[in-house]
């Protein structure tokens, strides 16, 4: 195992480096000079009320300075990474707060050995110097199915503790009141983590390994084994199981759990989770809850108690009533409380309806006769370009994007599936691309040849005879076709075009298209003669410049789109021929714009970020652009 990269200044003081800069960046905290102890800026508020201090080693941000503020900690003690803190340091943070007038001082300490021999020490010094000092010891882990002598690790149910504590601390309570209904909450809650990954101290290497496969069950916050090694599982399953495992009866250190109860929740990042991965597990968890019938009254997301980098959650749960949540509800002023809107948690939240559909567009003639017909003949081939084209296009987009065009623009055809669909559902168009692509015997398919899918120029072509294919798999403008007649006018047809793409097709590919298509329509109400066509292109293609930034030369599909325009302005002169003047945009133009951007210097796009020595093929944007100019052209043709 190799050493883990990690983003400090040192790795000896990387712990005081991260005090001094929570510090640094809110008035409301000071350092106590000499020790690694962070405290509130206005301690003389402390006057006549009880001291909060909690702290443990580092590697846990934001806990524990992050809770320091009105409502919350007086102070907290920092030791090193998963180090408890000195004693000494602790009696420096007891004394301070004494000496600004606190009534009595609560140690709330993790269920560590360090951290109760080190904190208990100072605790018995300060009494000694005649200060009144408690100490409440949280373990809220849920892990362990027999009772161990050590109890409870403290986990991130502590937080919840910071809380109520600080609330009944800043309305006045005594000690004794605090110290009572803390020690009540502790036992009406539990906690279980879950990791992907180990995490690692700077400097050194992680404190376990876990396969490639595996998620580790029940783990502590310093990378402590847990109680079981899972295969990687859906997050919904992972949850059901953290659950079932924190409320089984069977296991010692169990949360009681029944129907009705009402509870906060909090789902804790261990340090590495994404946040989307965070807000899936919420969103299940919360789910999964209320099928149990419990009510959450509060739901925490975020990072409250991290174990460095791990990659992983911990699901926290307290039992509540009505008293309890107010004082989870109270003001603080913590920079790590979230301050959001305070309410129950729920599945089922009310939606609010779309708004409808313009009468222009909702209420449209159906569109019949000839030009239906041809309409439906070339959008019947745009979709069998685009399917055929998704294996060259992933190709051609790995050096310069995220290996997706083909997926985007199959998605325009396809519809609803966001994979890549298999050889079983999908018609064996494969064959046509090359002997890359798909072995005969797979399909009875003829290889494309030596060219692979290339014109005898040299330039890229679509592949002939794809069309057959589409009647195997329904495509989504097939099956929009299919479901109500085209509408009336070249304009609508566009306007609704734009809209299914912006729906199907995603990324950015689809909103280019989108706003091609929805300018478009713009020069063609009322109107369908050849120069309004020329008319069409160039505001398409001036909605795609004034809105994504690119220009011809950028290396992007409007160096074809460009192309094509230039050569379609010639339908404005008198006696025009649609197809011949469309032929030459296309091969003369678009095909031959298309092959040159492999020559090109990215300007414009995810491209514009690589070295111009590494974009050695064309740009997949306008290969496509490209293709489905010569889908139009063979669908008129044809």
């Amino acid at each position: 195992m190799e050493v883990p990269k990690k983003l400090v200044c040192s790795v000896a003081s990387c712990a005081e480096d991260a005090l001094a800069g929570l510090v640094a960046c809110n008035p409301g905290l000071q350092l106590l000079r000499g020790h690694r102890v962070a405290l509130r800026s206005d301690l003389d508020a402390l006057r006549g009320r009880v001291a909060l201090l909690s702290g443990g080693g580092s590697g846990h941000e934001p806990a524990h300075a992050g809770y320091i503020g009105k409502g919350m900690l007086s102070g907290v003690v920092a030791g090193a990474i998963f180090t408890s803190p000195a004693v000494g340091s602790i009696l420096a943070a007891i004394r301070a707060v004494t000496e600004a007038g606190a009534v009595g001082t609560l140690l709330i300490v993790k269920n560590y050995t360090g951290d109760r021999l080190n904190f208990g020490l100072a605790l018995e010094r300060a009494r000694a110097e005649g200060a009144d000092v408690r100490m409440v010891v949280v373990g809220d882990d849920c892990a362990f199915a027999s009772q161990k002598k050590a109890g409870r690790r403290g986990l991130c149910g502590t937080v919840l503790v910071h809380k109520v504590a600080g609330a009944m601390a800043e309305a006045g309570a005594s000690l004794d009141e605090i110290v009572t209904r803390v020690s009540a909450v502790t036992k009406a809650m539990g906690t279980l983590g879950l990791s992907l990954s180990p995490c690692s101290v700077p400097g050194s290497k992680p404190t376990f390994q876990l396969a490639s496969d595996e998620m580790e069950l029940g783990l502590g916050i310093h990378g402590e084994a847990g109680v079981r090694r899972m295969k990687v599982m859906p997050a919904d399953e992972a949850v059901e199981t953290m659950l079932a495992h924190m409320t089984d009866p069977s296991n010692a250190s169990h949360l009681p759990l029944s129907p009705g109860a009402s509870v906060v929740l909090v789902v804790n990042n261990l340090g590495g989770l994404s946040c989307l991965e965070l807000s899936i597990v919420a969103g299940v968890a919360v789910r999964s809850l209320e099928r149990r019938g419990v009510c959450i009254a509060r739901a925490l997301v975020g990072s409250f108690m991290t174990a460095l980098e791990m990659a992983g959650i911990s699901l926290t749960l307290l039992l509540v009533d009505e008293e309890l949540l107010r004082l989870i509800d109270a003001e603080t002023t913590a920079m790590a409380w979230p301050n959001v809107v305070t309410g129950p948690a729920t599945s089922q939240r009310p939606e609010v309806a779309a708004p409808k559909e313009a009468m222009e567009t909702a209420k449209q003639v159906p569109s019949t006769g000839p030009g239906m017909e041809r309409a439906q003949k070339v959008l019947a081939r745009v979709c069998s370009t685009l399917l055929g084209l998704q294996d060259k296009l992933n190709e051609l987009d790995r050096a310069a994007g995220d290996g997706d065009c083909g997926h985007t623009h199959a998605r325009a055809a396809r519809g609803g599936c966001w994979g890549t669909p298999s050889k079983d559902t999908v018609p064996p168009i494969c064959s046509l691309l090359g002997p890359h692509s798909c072995p005969q015997s797979r399909h009875g398919g003829r290889p494309a040849g030596p060219q692979e899918g290339q014109s005898p120029s040299g330039r890229l072509r679509v592949p002939v005879g794809i069309a057959p294919a589409l009647s195997l798999h329904p495509t989504a403008i097939q099956e929009w076709m299919r479901a109500q007649p085209l509408p009336p006018s070249p304009a609508h047809l566009f306007s609704a075009l734009a809209d299914l793409l912006l729906d199907k097709m995603g990324g950015s590919s689809g909103v280019l298209y989108g706003l091609f298509l929805t300018a478009a329509a713009h020069p063609l109400h009322n109107r369908s003669d050849l120069p309004a066509w020329a008319d069409a292109v160039d505001a398409g293609i001036e909605a795609m410049q004034r809105y994504g930034g690119a220009a011809p030369g950028d290396r992007t599909m409007l160096d074809a789109l460009c192309a094509a325009a230039q050569a379609l302005r010639a339908l404005r002169s008198p006696g025009a021929d649609l197809l011949t003047v469309l032929a030459s945009a296309v091969e003369q133009s678009a095909e031959a714009a298309a092959e040159s951007t492999r020559h090109m210097e990215a300007g414009a796009g995810r491209a514009s970020y690589i070295s111009s020595a590494q974009l050695l093929q064309p740009d997949p944007g306008a290969v496509a652009a490209a293709a489905v100019l010569r889908a139009v052209l063979e669908g008129l043709q044809g």
